[in-house]
Parts: structure tokens; sequence; C-alpha cells
């Protein structure tokens, strides 16, 4: 679904994206870990469209995507998420999930006064996709709570819903688990895998937590200082002494 190819980015005379290479696989989910400063962020940046590389090639579906801005990546299916949650914290759970689909009749001033029948309707269908979406991510109680009280985990799961209100080709995942309590995480946890077995979404995140990484991820891609380091199964990564010395330290 994803494929990168020789891409390069450069801050000054840091090099923070050097030749990467990968691709990534319709319906998986993909983790995408290394130390910090390895390039991970840089590299959803790229993709999602916030930064543009220096050279090298991003295709979605074999469309060449490289330098697409973020609202027309969003338009094909490109969606992103973000290590401190990005809601909208003086709307309510409901709002922030119905505001996410673009194009709404309503937001023509002129469609207000000239189609408020069609608004209407729309607004009702987009309000029921909102609430099933509460229902699937157990948030349904929260429907009326601002965001800004929800709890950390609430707030990624909250993120998670909003990538739900549309359709979404391939979720980039930052930091999903960060800061939140293990109950929540294995929600979570749940919630991705669900949605990658019932309703084929394709995933790559990036993460730290080997456990929560051993039970969602396959492949698994390690950078380490703007490079891929390795791709392979979580077991093999584990075990190979180059990932150990440069993301899981030495004893």
């Amino acid at each position: 679904m994803l494929c990168i190819k020789n891409l390069y980015k450069s801050f000054g005379g840091l090099r923070a994206i050097n030749n990467v290479s990968i691709e990534i696989d319709k319906s998986s989910i993909t983790a995408l870990i290394g130390p910090n400063g390895a390039g991970k962020t840089t590299l959803f940046n790229i993709i999602n469209g916030s930064i543009k590389p220096d050279s090298g090639i991003v295709k979605l579906n074999e469309i060449d995507i490289t330098g697409y801005e973020p609202h027309q990546l969003f338009n094909l299916g490109v969606l992103r998420t973000f290590q401190i949650a990005h809601e909208f914290s003086s709307l309510t759970v409901k709002d922030n999930l119905m505001m996410v689909p673009s194009n709404q009749t309503g937001e023509s001033i002129l469609q207000t006064w000239f189609s408020p029948n069609k608004i209407k309707l729309e607004e009702q269908s987009i309000a029921r996709k909102a609430y099933e979406v509460m229902d699937f991510l157990q948030l349904k109680h929260l429907a009326n709570e601002y965001a800004g009280n929800l709890s950390g985990g609430q707030k990624k799961l909250l993120e998670l819903g909003r990538t739900m209100m549309v359709d979404p080709k391939i979720v980039l995942l930052d930091e999903v688990g960060a800061g939140v309590n293990r109950t929540l995480l294995n929600a979570i946890g749940d919630a991705i895998l669900r949605l990658n077995k019932e309703f084929d979404y394709t995933f790559c995140m990036i993460e730290h937590d080997i456990e929560f990484i051993s039970k969602l991820c396959d492949p698994v891609i390690v950078m380490a200082e703007g490079s891929i380091l390795m791709t392979d199964e979580i077991s093999k990564v584990k075990e190979n002494d180059k990932v150990i010395e440069v993301y899981l330290g030495k004893n």
C-alpha cells in the first residue's frame, strides 16, 4: 500500500532521514521503532505531508504522493494521530468526531440559507456514525463530555475514533501508548486489532512499548540515526545484537 524509496531529509548539517526505503503492506500493522532521534517522527511527518523530503519518493497504491499537502493526503485516506493528543478541548467527544468529515454542506453560509433540510439530514447521518464509533471504542458514556476533561488514554481513543469517521487507507499512530495506563492501553490495542481484522485497516505505528508491539505488530521496522537498521518479526528484532545495542541497550 505504501512504498517509500531512497528518502533523504536534512536539517542544516543534520541528516535526519538517510536513504530510507520501506514498504508497508495493505492490511498490516507495522511497528516503527528506534531510539530517540532515530528519525521516526520525521519519517511520519514526510509521509503525512507536514514536511517535504529533500529527495526520494513516497507512493500510496502506486500513486506518487511525494510533497502532497496534509489536507490532500487526508482526502486520499492517509490519516495520522499524535503523541500528544490534538483534541478540541472545548468541544464534546461527539462534536470532536462529527467535525472530522470534510466538505460538509453546513460549512457553506449559502447552503445554510438554501439547503437547511439537506444539512439536517447530513448531520443526522454523521451523528449516527459518531455514535457507532463511540460505541465501538466504549466512549459512548462520554459523548457529551468536553474532550479536554478526558484522561490521556481516553484522548488517545478519541484520536483513533476520529480516524474512523472517514475512510482511511492507512493510519499513522504516533506513540499511541505514551502516558496511557495499562488498562486503557489494552483497550486501545484491542480496538486497533479489531479495526485491522474486521475492517481491514492498515496501521503503521511509532511505539516504544515492546509488550504492546509484540501483541499487535508484524513486521517491525527498526530505525537508527536516520537509517533502516532491520525489518523483521518482533522475536527476531529482540534477538538482534545491533538492535539490543542501539535500542534496547546492553546490560
